[in-house]
C-alpha cells in the first residue's frame, strides 16, 4: 500500500507541475481587429484560448484608425487588417516585423437594408428615385478615407453610374461597424456592410439583401502581420500561426470570407 500511495502522489505531483508550467507559459497577446472581422474573431479567440491556454484581447475598429494608433506606439502585437495595403505600408514603415504578413481572409461588401423588401437581388434600389416604402433616405457606408469597405462601396456606386444619384444620401461611420449600426438602428435604410456582419454560413440573418458581385470592387484582400510588440511574445506569435489552422479557417469561411 504505501508503494502504491507513493506511486499516486507522485503522479499527482506531476500532473499539478505539469498544468503550472502550461499556465507560466501561456501569455496574452493584444489583436487590433478590423471592424468587419467581429463576429469571426471572437469565435476565433475562444477556440484560440481553448486550445492554446493563451488569451487574445481583441480592439475593433477601422484600419485607417489603427494605422494611426500603431505609428503613434499603440501596444497593439498583432494587426488583423482590413485590406493588404496598410500592413504592407506599416511593414514598409518599418512598424512591424518583415515577413509575418499574410492574407487571413478575403472579404464580401453587401448592401443590406433590415426591410426585408428593399434590396432587390441586383442592387437597383440604388437608382430609385422614390423615397417612399420602395426608395430610401439614406444611404449608409464607412468612412472610405479610414475603411477599406467604405472604399470599396464607393468603387460600386461609382461603377453602377449611381455614385451621383445617392451622394446627397450618404451617411458615414467611421468604420463598417458604424454603419452597421446605422442600418441595424434604422437611422439610415440601408448601408452597405461586410457580409460577414448580417450572414452565417450562408444564410442572410435578417431584412433584404444584395452581395455585391466581386468584380464590381477591387477584391478586399484582408492581410495580417505582427508589430514589434508581439515579436517575442509567445500568444502573439501563437496567434499567428492559429489564423491559418483548419479550426480557424473553418470559422473564417462560416462568415462567406473566402481564403
Amino acid at each position: 500500500m504505501p508503494s502504491l500511495f507513493l506511486r499516486l502522489f507522485g503522479w499527482v505531483i506531476i500532473s499539478i507541475s505539469a498544468v503550472a508550467c502550461a499556465t507560466a507559459k501561456a501569455e496574452e497577446v493584444t489583436v487590433a481587429v478590423a471592424a468587419n472581422f467581429t463576429a469571426p474573431m471572437q469565435k476565433i479567440a475562444q477556440a484560440f484560448e481553448q486550445d492554446t491556454g493563451h488569451k487574445a484581447l481583441l480592439a475593433f475598429g477601422a484600419t485607417g484608425k489603427f494605422y494611426a494608433q500603431i505609428k503613434n506606439g499603440a501596444p497593439f502585437a498583432v494587426l488583423l487588417s482590413a485590406d493588404d495595403e496598410t500592413p504592407a505600408r506599416l511593414e514598409k514603415e518599418g512598424v512591424a516585423v518583415v515577413g509575418t504578413r499574410f492574407t487571413y481572409a478575403v472579404g464580401r461588401l453587401a448592401l443590406w437594408s433590415k426591410n426585408h423588401s428593399l434590396v432587390d437581388d441586383k442592387g437597383q434600389v440604388l437608382l430609385s428615385n422614390t423615397t417612399d416604402k420602395n426608395g430610401f433616405k439614406k444611404l449608409a457606408i464607412a468612412d472610405p478615407r479610414l475603411a477599406p469597405y467604405g472604399a470599396a462601396a464607393l468603387e460600386v456606386l461609382d461603377r453602377m453610374g449611381a455614385l451621383a444619384k445617392v451622394r446627397p444620401k450618404l451617411v458615414q461611420g467611421d468604420s463598417i461597424g458604424q454603419a452597421f449600426q446605422f442600418v441595424m438602428t434604422e437611422n439610415a435604410e440601408l448601408g452597405f456592410v461586410a457580409l460577414s456582419q448580417i450572414s452565417i454560413d450562408g444564410r442572410i440573418t435578417q431584412g433584404s439583401a444584395w452581395v455585391v458581385p466581386q468584380n464590381l470592387y477591387t477584391p478586399l484582400k484582408q492581410d495580417a502581420v505582427l508589430l514589434p510588440v508581439g515579436k517575442d511574445n509567445l500568444a502573439a506569435l501563437a496567434l499567428m500561426k492559429y489564423m491559418r489552422t483548419d479550426r480557424a479557417q473553418t470559422i473564417i469561411r462560416t462568415y462567406g470570407y473566402s481564403l
